[in-house]
Formats: structure tokens, C-alpha cells, sequence
């Protein structure tokens, strides 16, 4: 089948597929792509090879996260001043953003991914109000846990660009950094967890 622009968008963002030329042309003299599904060592080698994420400039590579105490909408308490050896997954987004809607997915499939694993937190912080996410995740699921009203706590850590997205390692550094929905920040996202759980 012929994929829409924003179906293949969607499975792009994803991380799980590339696209190949065809070697043929569209009516109108456009090279043809083919969507193909990646796993184990293509998958790796794929996105080795492409561009990283475009760096958040709120947080770089290395640096010391400054955590701190928050509630989510359901009232459960976070302490992220001290991870106490855990890895930390956040991500910074509002709801009408569609680089935010697109990249959800692959959130949700990484999350998937670790659920039942103690040693990761995944968090959100969203710009909307309580009753703004409620509506929102009637129609579109999003597994992280989020916090409402997050706007203060963005301009705290100085995100302009949404979403931006990053790893914690269970030593309080920061491993990802990323803005945008790339197809290539699933696979940078799982690794940085995947080093983190590793020391």
C-alpha cells in the first residue's frame, strides 16, 4: 500500500522502521521509498549511522541533573533530588504540540519496555492543566506519569523546544538529551537506559 505522509511520519518516529529507495519513480519524477521494518544488528546499524537527535540546550551531555520534589496528577510523590541509584526518563511537552503527539508511541513502546522494572522512572512534565490531560488522554494514551501544570518547572530548567526528552543514569548524569520526535531517539533512549542499568 501507499502510505500517507502522516501514517509513515508515525511509524518512522516509532524507531522501528527505515526507509529504502525503491530505485523507481513517482508520475511525477520522484524517487519511491519503501518502508522496512529494522531488528536486532540492522536496527543497531541503522541508527549508528544516522544523525543523533537534535541536542536539547537545556541539557547537555554529562551534566549533573538538578532534581527536585514534584507531585503527579494522581498525587503520587517523586524525590528527584536523589535518585537513589535509579534511572529517570522525563520528557517535557504540552498537548498541542504534534512533534509531542508523535513521538507519545515510542514513549509508550520504551515504557512497555520497562514497566515492571523498579529502577526506572518514567516522568512527564506537561504545560497543561490537570483537566486538559484528563481530556487529552481520552483519546490518546500516554503511559508516562504526568505532571500538570508544568510550565514553572520547564522555565526552571530553561526548555524552549518541545518535546525535549532525557535520560538520567542512576548516577544523576545525564546520557540523553534530546528535542523533537526523530526516528532515531527511541533507539538513543533505550540505550542510555540500557548503559544505565548496566553499571
Amino acid at each position: 500500500m501507499v502510505y500517507p505522509y502522516k501514517m509513515w511520519k508515525q511509524l518512522m518516529a516509532s524507531g522501528k522502521y527505515a526507509l529504502k529507495n525503491r530505485e523507481t519513480l513517482t508520475d511525477g519524477g520522484l524517487p519511491e521509498y519503501m518502508i522496512v521494518e529494522l531488528k536486532g544488528k540492522d536496527l543497531s546499524t541503522y541508527f549508528e549511522k544516522m544523525p543523533k537527535p537534535t541536542l536539547s540546550e537545556a541539557f547537555s551531555i554529562d551534566q549533573t541533573f538538578n532534581g527536585l520534589k514534584v507531585s503527579d496528577v494522581n498525587g503520587k510523590k517523586y524525590d528527584l533530588k536523589n535518585l537513589n541509584g535509579k534511572t529517570l526518563v522525563l520528557n517535557f511537552w504540552f498537548i498541542a504540540g504534534d512533534a509531542s503527539k508523535t513521538l507519545m508511541p515510542a514513549l509508550n513502546d520504551i515504557y512497555e519496555l520497562y514497566k515492571n522494572n523498579k529502577d526506572v522512572i518514567f516522568l512527564s512534565f506537561c504545560n497543561n492543566q490537570k483537566q486538559e490531560i484528563e481530556d487529552f488522554l481520552k483519546t490518546t494514551p500516554y503511559k508516562f506519569n504526568i505532571v500538570d501544570d508544568a510550565r514553572s518547572l520547564a522555565q526552571r530548567y530553561k526548555v524552549k523546544s518541545y518535546p525535549t526528552t532525557i535520560v538520567v543514569d542512576k548516577n544523576n548524569q545525564i546520557k540523553f538529551s534530546g528535542v523533537g520526535s526523530s526516528p532515531a531517539s527511541s533507539y538513543w533512549i533505550k540505550k542510555a537506559i540500557e548503559e544505565s542499568l548496566s553499571r
